[in-house]
């Protein structure tokens, strides 16, 4: 009875016992004491009126939303997969403009829940034009069906309708869990190159190549990943986003269970750190040669993409189940910052974030 319950109120919040009772030909009395016994996910109003149990996750106005302005937001509300509600919903304010880093978060918590068994909605009723974009990039085409849009799910996919009608966009693509599209770095690089110019095409290729690999290799999900690139032309400064993401365990998750066997030296250098999965992230750019698959020359993708961002104004963000990496290079020396005790997003996701400056050859 509980779950017919639920999704009576998430048709219609906030309803009455009586009423919810006549909708499922029950006594008044049944239905209340489901709905006490239950207060972790049905609320009630003064009125003894009663609605689902609700996170609320206000995203911001008026801004671009980058990848940190995102987890501040997730750190406000509570992090949605440990929260107790049974319902979040992620609000989008007027002017609220994601940058590709951020929404493959959002998409990846927003399919994340719903897989927990929780109710989601995302609210874009003050921002239409950001429901547009979403729906051009083809995030809407990735998001769980099963995930309610405000005020409407859009009917068509214009990422569908103009797929590969613009440069400086490759749409949100699936990466199938068990038989991965090796085309997508491809294409990736293709976009990238013709934003930025052939003299990027060997490097672009080696490095989207290999966080593409990165991802997939310790992936271990049962639901599939995604990658797209984004062009901002007008940014300030211009620059290029190019995100890979999956829903397994994480790079961190697949190599801590098999460092102190295999590599006991590195596994002596994280222990003593206060951060040790951070630390080991950090040895898996700096260092490389850590795999989970025993074989020579495994392990080096994300040292190979830290090499590129050496030659290159580009920055690699890596985030992981509660904490993310950023690794830039200044000169020679590879600069991390980290951020964590993040709210909780299982996997592996990737942005590379290349600067345009005024030493980049010409597209």
């Amino acid at each position: 009875m509980r779950e017919k319950i639920k999704a009576i109120l998430e048709r219609q919040p906030g309803l009455k016992a009586k009423a919810i009772a006549d909708q499922l030909r029950l006594d008044k009395t049944e239905v209340n004491q489901v709905l006490y016994a239950n207060k972790n996910l049905f609320v009630r109003d003064e009125a003894f009126a009663w609605s689902l149990s609700e996170l609320r996750v206000n995203l911001g106005s008026l801004r671009w939303l980058n990848a940190d302005l995102f987890e501040d937001a997730l750190l406000v509300s509570g992090s949605p997969l440990d929260s107790t509600a049974c319902c979040v919903t992620f609000v989008i304010g007027e002017g609220c403009k994601p940058l590709l880093e951020a929404l493959a978060r959002l998409l990846a918590i927003c399919n994340q829940l719903v897989s927990s068994g929780k109710s989601v909605s995302l609210d874009f009723s003050a921002s239409k034009s950001t429901l547009s974009y979403l729906n051009r990039i083809g995030f809407i085409d990735l998001l769980h069906e099963h995930v309610q849009i405000l005020p409407k799910r859009p009917k068509r996919s214009t990422a569908a309708t103009y797929e590969g009608n613009n440069d400086g966009v490759v749409e949100l693509r699936r990466i199938d869990h068990i038989d991965p599209d090796n085309d997508i770095p491809t294409l990736l690089r293709r976009s990238f190159v013709s934003c930025v110019g052939d003299s990027y095409d060997v490097a672009a290729h080696t490095v989207l190549s290999e966080l593409y690999g990165n991802v997939t290799e310790h992936s271990e999900a049962q639901t599939a990943g995604f990658a797209g690139l984004q062009y901002y032309a007008k940014g300030i400064p211009p620059h290029i986003q190019t995100v890979i993401s999956d829903n397994g365990r994480g790079i961190v998750g697949t190599l801590m269970p098999v460092v102190a066997q295999r590599y006991p030296s590195v596994a002596r250098k994280i222990s003593a750190s206060k951060e040790p999965q951070v630390e080991l992230l950090k040895e898996v750019f700096s260092t490389g040669g850590i795999s989970q698959v025993d074989e020579s020359g495994r392990g080096l993708g994300l040292k190979r993409s830290g090499q590129f961002a050496t030659k290159y104004n580009a920055i690699i963000s890596v985030r992981q189940e509660t904490f993310a990496l950023t690794a830039k290079y200044k000169g020679s020396k590879l600069d991390f910052t980290h951020r964590t005790n993040l709210a909780r997003i299982a996997g592996t996701h990737i942005c590379f974030d290349f600067v345009l400056d005024q030493s980049a050859p010409p597209a």
